[in-house]
């Protein structure tokens, strides 16, 4: 041992065994005198290396972002008095909160996957109608953050909201918007997202799901589908225990004990609402049907997406309205499509009927322009997809459904 080095009495565990793993190669010390209790700086990023902290540094390289974050965020105490370079570039807000065990971090890790951090680039004028549905959204998610001062006590926002009508009529565009518009931070989850084949670890996911969105509030939650998640408990005789302990987890995460004042918005959406559990429709207090869309915005669709070409035959919107009688919003775009794909059929049969192998693609012609029969070939191979069940929804939309009455 050299004379400088310190005696091992006086040494800590920690210092001991850092000082071990430099000296016999699983860690490499520094070269320029810096001793086992100072910090260690790498790429830039100091590890913050202590007596009396984690002794396990990795390079930045090694780091998870997270990780790296959480390890900045412990740089401020020294035993030897050495303060890092770069406290004043170290984030305000971690990735990840603090958890109290490695597996809970790797949890969050995977979770925060699912944190949209583009933009959908929807917004609310691109959403032909449902007035109704997009104004109960501004006041749950947009207004709290837009005028605190006024949500508190019993004015508080609203929790949570249920998205539930047939398939294809934009619920889960109305998220997108929620998304765009609104600067919160967006989870997206699924099933996928919180069910695990490990026992324990799906209400494990739940419970770090809320975590990371109090963490990170003002945030909002989408449970795409949620009737896959959580539907009624005890119905059958199959339902496996882990299913229910989810469920559980779900409800206690949503309204319990746990529950602060943290600004955390869940959004729902389904097409099953009658298969949801008593207590889930309890926390989500606000439902709203998202019907088949109306004469006026099945036109104003057509419009956006048929638009009259100059020195073009006029496109008779009319009929295309009275022809579309139940249609949803996908069968709508479904049926513009088929459209719109007619000249297109005419154009290829011609560029097939050539002897030429290659067309060059600057000599492509254009694509004829829409006529009125392509309008009647189209009408008649387009079904609507979402009529069948509309009586059911409007039922529970009569029994469970939250409107607004000006």
């Amino acid at each position: 041992m050299m004379a400088d080095d310190p005696m091992p009495t006086r040494w800590s565990f920690q210092d001991f065994k850092f000082y071990y793993d430099a000296k016999f190669g699983r860690k490499k010390a520094e070269k320029n005198g810096e001793t086992a209790g100072e910090a260690v700086v790498s790429n830039g990023v100091s590890l913050g290396i202590v007596s009396n902290g984690n002794p396990h540094a990795k390079k930045a390289s090694e780091m998870a972002v997270y990780e790296q974050f959480r390890t900045e965020g412990q740089n401020q105490i020294h035993s030897n008095g050495f303060s890092p370079v770069n406290m004043d570039e170290r984030p305000h807000k971690s990735l990840l909160p603090p958890f109290e065990s490695a597996e809970m971090r790797t949890l969050a890790e995977s979770l925060s996957r699912d944190i949209i951090r583009g933009s959908p680039d929807v917004t609310w004028e691109s959403i032909k109608g449902l007035e109704n549905a997009k104004r109960l959204l501004k006041e749950a998610v947009v207004m709290p953050i837009k005028y605190p001062k006024y949500f508190t006590g019993l004015l508080s926002p609203w929790k949570g909201i249920l998205l539930f009508g047939p398939p294809g009529t934009g619920k889960t565009m109305l998220a997108k918007a929620v998304a765009t518009e609104c600067k919160t931070t967006f989870f997206n989850i699924s099933a996928s997202s919180v069910v695990s084949k490990w026992r324990g670890d799906s209400e494990k996911l739940v419970k770090v799901l809320f975590e990371l969105a109090r963490h990170h509030a003002p945030s909002t939650i989408f449970l795409d589908e949620i009737d896959a998640i959580i539907s009624q408990r005890g119905e059958s005789r199959s339902e496996h225990e882990a299913s229910r302990r989810l469920k559980t987890e779900l409800l206690v995460q949503m309204d319990g004990l746990t529950r602060t004042d943290e600004l955390v918005f869940v959004l729902a959406a389904t097409n099953l609402p009658w298969e949801l559990d008593a207590a889930m429709l309890r926390r989500l207090e606000k439902r709203i049907l998202v019907p088949l869309p109306e004469a006026v915005a099945r036109r104003a669709m057509f419009e956006e997406l048929l638009p009259v070409q100059p020195d073009e035959e006029p496109i008779p919107y009319d009929l295309l309205v009275d022809q579309t009688e139940g249609f949803s919003g996908s069968d709508i775009r479904l049926l513009c499509k088929e459209t719109a794909m007619q000249p297109l059929r005419r154009l290829m049969s011609q560029l097939e009927q050539r002897q030429e192998e290659v067309v060059p693609e600057d000599e492509l012609p254009k694509i004829g322009p829409i006529r009125s029969e392509d309008i009647e070939t189209a009408l008649r191979n387009t079904r609507p997809s979402a009529h069948l069940h509309a009586h059911k929804y409007d039922k529970f939309n009569a029994d469970y459904g939250s409107q607004i009455l000006q």
